[in-house]
């Protein structure tokens, strides 16, 4: 017996110390220590012995026990540095290398010409302020002289929240214009930017969700001239001296008289293409003369009180100050075209 237990001391022990990897080590602790391993093997055959050789056999067979898991541990602990050693070489990291650039946000080219129009319109006087996208339809249309019935106010146009056609996402900034007459003191002079919603199909001009800028004046003497005047000298600031802008007669219920502003498109140089749709001039806004009804509905005698106000998109103002060819491109998001700017 004692013979036997120094052949598996001896035997364990070097395959133990050579093991290659953890599994092969683990299945060599069970082999050697398992409760069917050749050491319990061995144990189970002490009931043959003679009662006086079983004292030293029994020591024998601890030593031998102890000097295997000491193997198993000092192995072990081998192959864990070497595998500590070889992540480490694996996963170097040279501190002198230059680092990789993270990439750097910028702001949108939309928000840009934002800025610009609210610092030109601050530099001018003007007070910016904010609504609810969410309005009534009071505010939206009948307080604007939009009376029941009007096309603009219909399911086919506009993005209804009720049944009842008295909440709805705002189709234009021109709430605003009530809002302020309604809780500023006279004058007045404000913009107020922000979305509005249409039910318009998408293409290169048109977008369902998009940006309006409203603006507007009352004071006492305000003429249309101060209107196509200060207009025309925004336009000027925000794109260039030379900037070639054309007032149309138009009609919108809350203004009287109106117009529509054009700019000269930007892609033809006014000849015509796709972008203007051959026209050669591209919409910036609709304009005109705050209309009296509106005015009274505010409570502002217009005896001694005149204005005008405006609404521009900023999508297409955007356009034109970068030469930006289809109005879907600000919407995508694509990083090829965003990186141009």
């Amino acid at each position: 017996m004692k013979q036997m237990l120094q052949e598996l001391r001896e035997v364990s022990v070097s395959a133990i110390l050579n093991a290659p990897d953890s599994d092969a080590l683990e299945a060599l602790r069970i082999q050697y220590l398992g409760k069917k391993g050749e050491l319990t093997k061995l144990l189970k055959q002490m009931g043959r012995l003679a009662e006086e050789e079983r004292p030293a056999v029994g020591q024998l067979a601890n030593q031998v026990r102890a000097e295997v898991e000491d193997a198993i541990a000092s192995r072990r602990a081998a192959l864990s540095e070497r595998m500590l050693q070889a992540r480490l070489a694996a996963e170097t990291v040279d501190v002198t290398m230059p680092g990789t650039r993270a990439a750097i946000g910028h702001e949108h080219p939309m928000y840009v010409v934002l800025d610009e129009i609210k610092d030109i319109f601050i530099g001018m006087g003007f007070e910016i302020l904010d609504g609810p996208e969410v309005e009534q339809s009071d505010y939206n249309f009948t307080k604007l002289n939009t009376d029941e019935g009007h096309p603009a106010r219909e399911w086919s146009d506009t993005f209804y929240l009720t049944e009842d056609s008295s909440i709805l996402l705002r189709t234009q900034t021109s709430p605003m214009q009530v809002r302020a007459m309604e809780s500023k003191p006279l004058p007045i002079r404000m913009v107020a930017p922000g979305r509005v919603y249409r039910k318009d199909e998408v293409d290169a001009t048109h977008s369902p969700m998009f940006h309006q800028i409203e603006g507007m004046v009352i004071d006492k003497g305000v003429t249309m001239a101060d209107l196509k005047g200060t207009l025309d000298a925004v336009m000027k600031k925000l794109y260039g001296e030379d900037t070639v802008t054309r007032f149309r007669p138009h009609h919108f219920p809350f203004t009287e008289p109106s117009c529509e502003m054009d700019v000269q498109c930007h892609k033809c140089g006014g000849r015509g293409c796709p972008t203007c749709k051959g026209e050669g001039w591209i919409e910036i806004l609709g304009a005109g003369m705050v209309h009296p009804k509106v005015l009274e509905g505010c409570g502002i005698d217009t005896e001694v009180y005149s204005g005008w106000a405006f609404g521009m998109g900023l999508e297409r103002l955007a356009m034109r100050r970068f030469r930006i060819s289809d109005l879907r491109l600000i919407f995508e998001n694509d990083v090829r075209f965003l990186e141009q700017f």
